[in-house]
């Protein structure tokens, strides 16, 4: 029996090496030096006991979002999983804000409701952290049908971990993305570990990004401890899907230094697998390569980094001495009967 197959599409030309200029280099760096400070400051909060709940950091992961900025547009959208601290401060969410929700102030950047799961800023285009696994996936790909709908030309970034990878919305919505040409850039944020469990445990497709073949969507596989690495793959990809091709498929390979959430003593990796993470750390090595290659002076990345540690201070500082929500806001932000009157039970 013949079988018929969609013909494949023409690939993204391969990006030429390009050197990029200090202000690009500076950017990165800050970018991915606020992300760690942040996070760490984060980890400190919550020993101290003001924050609470879930908490998953985004230690180790910095390059992604340092890459997407340079990348992307600040109209194009992101949605993402629940470790998302970092890319709500890439995409330009401010530091106070985003401390106040995870310490649930009422001046939190969703009002104290969502902690650190679930940040949000129409503002920004950034579609929020979501706390079920995979859940984004098939948002993501209902916001880049409706922005091929409105004849824009932003992109629907839709991120999510190995872990999601095994959900059963993913496989339909890259055959939706892929059929109707839709203007969506998937990556897989592979750290190595669903949880606790690795990725080897978990599937015999171990190169995450080879599942977007049988759809006939270009993917790739990307070093994700590099900020050039990173901004060169997404820009293919993103000239790619504007071109009106549709959807691409990212794997960036990363890792996170600490546990699944605050809680994971991450027990399951040797010390000897930590370590040779660390020694590739991608904060360092950028801050290293900016200053033996003269890109930029000891003062100016010393300046850099003072700053953000101001920055942070009144961040907590902010987070500390702002309100709790009023008990009145319990009925602001939802869905009721009163709402949607024709609902009947």
């Amino acid at each position: 029996m013949a079988v018929t197959t969609k013909p494949k599409k023409k690939t993204a030309k391969k990006a030429k090496a390009s050197s990029y200029s200090k202000e690009t280099y500076l950017s990165w760096f800050e970018v991915m030096y606020r992300i760690r400070r942040f996070e760490e400051r984060t980890l400190m909060a919550y020993g101290q006991q003001k924050i609470r709940g879930f908490c998953h950091v985004y230690i180790g992961q910095e390059a992604i979002a340092a890459g997407m900025v340079s990348a992307l547009t600040s109209e194009d959208k992101v949605v993402t999983a629940y470790r998302q601290h970092g890319i709500a401060l890439s995409r330009g969410l401010d530091s106070k804000s985003c401390m106040a929700e995870l310490f649930g102030k009422a001046t939190g950047c969703v009002k104290g409701k969502g902690g650190s799961m679930h940040f949000f800023s129409k503002e920004h285009n950034y579609f929020g952290g979501n706390g079920i696994v995979g859940a984004q996936i098939p948002i993501g790909t209902g916001i880049a049908f409706a922005e091929k709908y409105r004849k824009t030309s932003n992109l629907a970034v839709t991120m999510f971990g190995d872990g999601a990878a095994r959900q059963g919305a993913l496989y339909e919505s890259f055959n939706m993305a892929e059929t109707w040409d839709l203007p969506v850039l998937y990556i897989c944020e592979n750290n190595g570990y669903a949880m606790g469990t690795s990725v080897e445990r978990t599937s015999s497709v171990t190169d995450i990004y080879k599942m977007g073949q049988p759809f006939n969507m270009p993917s790739e596989q990307v070093d994700g401890m590099s900020p050039e690495a990173v901004h060169e793959a997404m820009t293919r990809a993103a000239e790619y899907i504007r071109s009106g091709q549709g959807p691409y498929f990212l794997e960036i390979k990363t890792y996170r230094y600490k546990g699944h959430s605050v809680s994971d003593p991450a027990k399951y990796r040797t010390k000897e697998e930590l370590q040779h993470y660390k020694n590739l750390d991608p904060v360092k090595a950028i801050e290293a390569k900016i200053l033996a290659d003269k890109i930029a002076s000891e003062t100016e990345v010393k300046a850099i980094k003072d700053a953000i540690k101001q920055e942070l201070d009144e961040a907590v500082k902010f987070a500390e001495e702002s309100p709790q929500p009023d008990p009145s806001e319990l009925y602001t932000d939802n869905y009721t009967q009163e709402d949607y009157p024709f609902i009947t039970d």
